[in-house]
């Protein structure tokens, strides 16, 4: 295997990554991966603890992270996370747009039908998702425009391409992200540079904190009638291991993916393929 090529393909030396939801099951994995790989990795997270403890894994494993306290809801609160991260490493070469959720009050069930779902409720779904990919893209996106280089990685889901029952706030945000996506890729190469780079990953089914309690019975680990649904659906018959995401991230942005532009790409154990049929 010539080391060489390989490196020019997928080298990340010198690159630095921003994380939004860095301290999740999901982010937090891919953060690891990035110090695996040679990057710089800010580690964003509303909760300032798990960022922490993420960044303090990584620096012992050798390598270099930071933990910074972040609400990708508020601009004011992303401009003082860019200022500590070009404080520490200079630049910002990757964006991954982590951040996301839902809620059980967002969510139709027996108790709580469509007609009576809160406004409030599926407006913070929403704005958690779409927003809080919006505004880190516009903070840490400029950086990449004077610069006339860099990649953003946003987080979209299967969602986003076949919306489930019971959840239309985050499915509806996920959607929007998909279509930001597609717009944001054209907009930065048309106005700014051709070497900025905007894509997304769709991950299928994973368990997390913000769907576990859709997916499995509280207390047991059993699969709720939901979650057998979705394991019948995925040809590959389980749950995304977090582990699952990590080629395809580091593909989408190492230079082996320099001509991959407004895509979003499904991670997802074949669930898209199937009919049901």
């Amino acid at each position: 295997m010539n080391s060489e090529y390989l490196g020019r393909l997928f080298g990340f030396s010198g690159k630095v990554a921003v994380v939004t939801g860095g301290g999740g099951v999901l982010c937090s994995t891919m953060c690891r991966a990035l110090a695996h790989a040679g990057v710089a990795v800010a580690v964003l997270d509303l909760n300032k603890a798990q960022a922490q403890k993420v960044a303090d894994e990584i620096t012992a494993g050798g390598g270099q992270a930071i933990a910074v306290e972040a609400d990708v809801l508020s601009k004011e609160s992303l401009e003082q996370a860019r200022s500590s991260i070009m404080a520490r490493f200079g630049r910002v070469d990757c964006l991954i747009n982590g951040a996301g959720g839902n809620k059980p009050q967002a969510t139709t069930s027996p108790q709580l039908s469509f007609f009576d779902l809160p406004r409030d409720a599926f407006q913070w779904v929403f704005d958690l998702n779409f927003f809080g990919t919006l505004l880190p893209s516009q903070v840490f996106g400029e950086i990449m425009a004077e610069r006339g280089e860099g990649v953003i990685l946003n987080i979209s889901s299967m969602n986003a391409l076949r919306p489930l029952t019971r959840i239309p706030a985050y499915s509806a945000a996920k959607a929007a992200v998909s279509n930001f996506t597609q717009w944001l890729a054209v907009h930065l190469s048309q106005n700014y540079s051709p070497k900025i780079r905007v894509n997304a990953i769709a991950p299928g089914f994973f368990l997390t904190e913000q769907n576990r309690f859709l997916l499995t019975v509280e207390g047991s680990g059993e699969l709720t009638p939901r979650g057998k649904a979705i394991i019948e659906h995925t040809p590959m018959g389980r749950f995304g291991d977090p582990e699952d995401l990590v080629g395809t991230v580091l593909w989408l942005l190492s230079p082996a993916a320099e001509f991959v532009h407004g895509v979003v790409i499904p991670v997802d154990g074949g669930f898209s393929a199937y009919s049901g049929v």
